[in-house]
């Protein structure tokens, strides 16, 4: 299948390697069911993405990390809706297994579902959303009945400044009670990226740089910082003994002396906020 994806939509192509990479390893990381079997059906030469296996373990080690937050908050919430934003080709979805008392919405670019929806040819719990996440007539088609969780991974850093805080906005306005997790970048992490492999081969840029969580609280009425972890935090409780020496080793290094220097540990956060006025989220 012919890949015609472009500029920010291609790079999903990018996690989608690193977990079919982790998947075919000895001992993956996150354990993707579907990813290897995705990238067999695409007609696309993924090494120009310059996504080595030191990436992919740091890609597998962030989606495992949200994939626990999701299964907490279910754990919280059997009953409840997710908004998988900025989906891509990620199956979050399978990895989870959440059962038929929780609704569940992918949401992407038109082209992206349509990539989607070929590829996954099997029948899927979930419901897919082909918009714009920046778009708030599509949250019309959100119940609120229920609690939401919001999970968007790797997604906010692609808005402009401007359409960061309005999406962020828009959700909270429009659903009753929840969470939000995401990640962000610092200001100064955006500007770097622009020299990467990934970036210089799609075109695709990062525009929104977050340097404090709390900073959205400010920005984002209703919204309310539960916990913030720095992006080093994805490795805290990973079994990483199977992995290559020099691995083990630069993620350690990461976990133990980056994360503790001032200007890296503000490189990026993962973030869990709350909304609403329900006591118990």
């Amino acid at each position: 299948m012919k890949v015609s994806l472009t500029g920010a939509a291609e790079t999903l192509l990018a996690p989608l390697y690193a977990r079919a990479l982790d998947a075919c390893s000895p001992h993956p990381l996150l354990a993707d069911p579907v990813a290897d079997d995705l990238l067999a059906k695409l007609d696309y030469d993924f090494s120009r993405l310059g996504m080595k296996q030191s990436s992919a373990v740091g890609v597998a080690l962030r989606a495992r990390y949200f994939d626990q937050r999701v299964r907490e908050f279910l754990a919280a919430h059997p009953q409840a809706t997710v908004l998988h934003l900025g989906c891509g080709l990620d199956s979050r979805l399978q990895r989870i297994a959440p059962g038929a008392n929780v609704r569940w919405f992918d949401v992407d670019q038109p082209d992206v579902i349509a990539l989607r929806e070929q590829l996954y040819s099997s029948p899927s719990d979930a419901e897919t959303v082909a918009a714009s996440v920046t778009d708030p007539a599509w949250l019309v088609r959100i119940p609120t009945d229920r609690p939401v969780l919001v999970v968007a991974e790797g997604l906010t850093m692609y808005l402009a400044a401007d359409e960061g805080p309005r999406m962020l906005r828009s959700l909270v306005n429009r659903l009753a009670r929840g969470e939000m997790v995401f990640d962000t970048y610092a200001r100064f992490a955006v500007r770097s990226t622009r020299s990467m492999a990934l970036f210089r081969q799609t075109g695709a840029r990062l525009a929104w740089g977050v340097d404090d969580p709390r900073e959205l609280e400010r920005e984002v009425p209703g919204l309310r910082l539960v916990k913030a972890d720095s992006a080093y935090a994805t490795a805290a409780d990973a079994d990483l003994r199977h992995l290559p020496l020099v691995l083990r080793l630069r993620l350690a290094f990461d976990t133990e002396v980056l994360s503790r220097l001032p200007l890296l540990r503000r490189v990026g956060h993962i973030s869990r906020y709350a909304f609403g006025e329900d006591e118990r989220i």
